[in-house]
């Protein structure tokens, strides 16, 4: 019975682990109430078991380390901004990462990518998956599920010696040169001096950009969400950019944020001159920056309403999703 069971928890860690390393499902955005402590599980730094004062945490079917204790071990500096929710980690080979709560694009060396699945936050640490910020943090995971054991293995740079060019580096790593020169931030043009050290860990994520937007989408976004929902929470505001972007998406509406917002009756302030004058505070700024990079708290929704105004059979017909403050949010 007792070997019966080992083997049961045996194939429990092997699925998990293989989903770790090899799952790019679609992207969710997970609720840190739902993770479950793998306490069976030992992680190592190089062979070296690592003391973690925060659980590794499984969520279907992937592990969350703590982003800035595992950061820390690797040599990075991390700040934490309680004002945004976000992780900033400067690592040990200078790149800068930023990670925020529920939002599923990361900030990598200043460009955006999305991830898999979106951070959350669990007892005041913010929770990244494993084998992505592994990746970021340039390193790689070894794994022995006999033993139930996570090693992960810090990966030095590349020094470049004049002998091998970086076509060659590149298929020794099993890379491709465009890549390494992404990763390094570097445009081939100019040849690379002996000495010159490369990292040549590529994240997953350069796989997947996340979509770009202009600083004018942007900010006429957070213009209207000031005008029809400054005064309401963070969520509320949150929800009321997500509408629009919803619309966009929304074969029934414009594809832009500009024509969605011009376009019909929901947003009056568009057509009277009030959404001229808005001026977006610091927390509409915050709601409109990550609804643009993907945290979406109202999925679906492309209408909302303050059900104590509108009336009618139009808005009792709609399908609410959500209620936030004030409004309601539906489809």
């Amino acid at each position: 019975m007792i070997r019966e069971g080992k083997r049961i928890k045996c194939l429990i860690i092997t699925i998990l682990l293989g989903v770790l390393l090899l799952s790019n499902g679609p992207m969710s955005i997970v609720s840190a109430g739902e993770a479950a402590a793998m306490n069976d599980l030992t992680l190592k730094l190089d062979g070296k078991i690592i003391k973690m004062t925060e659980p590794v945490v499984t969520l279907d079917g992937r592990m969350y380390v703590p982003a800035a204790r595992i950061a820390e071990l690797f040599g990075a500096k991390s700040s934490w901004d309680k004002d945004t929710d976000e992780v900033t980690i400067h690592t040990a080979l200078n790149d800068k990462i930023v990670l925020g709560n529920g939002v599923p694009v990361v900030y990598f060396n200043e460009e955006r990518y999305l991830m898999d699945v979106a951070p959350f936050l669990k007892d005041g640490r913010l929770y990244v998956p494993l084998r992505q910020l592994s990746e970021m943090l340039h390193a790689k995971l070894q794994l022995n599920t006999e033993q139930d054991i996570v090693d992960l293995i810090t990966v030095q740079p590349v020094v470049i010696t004049g002998e091998k060019s970086l076509d060659e580096i590149a298929k020794e790593l099993g890379s491709s040169k465009s890549e390494l020169l992404k990763r390094n931030g570097l445009n081939g043009k100019e040849a690379l001096k002996p000495g010159t050290k490369l990292n040549v860990v590529i994240p997953s994520i350069f796989t997947k950009a996340a979509k770009s937007f202009t600083e004018a989408d942007y900010m006429l976004l957070a213009k209207i969400t000031m005008v029809e929902a400054g005064y309401e929470t963070y969520q509320g505001q949150l929800a009321l950019a997500n509408v629009i972007l919803n619309r966009v998406k929304d074969v029934r509406f414009p594809d832009s944020i500009k024509e969605v917002i011009y376009s019909g009756k929901q947003f009056p302030p568009a057509h009277n001159g009030m959404l001229d004058k808005s001026k977006p505070n610091a927390s509409v700024l915050r709601a409109v920056k990550d609804a643009l990079n993907g945290k979406n708290n109202v999925e679906n929704a492309v209408y909302f309403f303050n059900p104590n105004i509108s009336k009618g059979s139009f808005w009792s017909s709609l399908d609410v999703i959500a209620s936030i403050g004030h409004h309601s949010f539906a489809k």
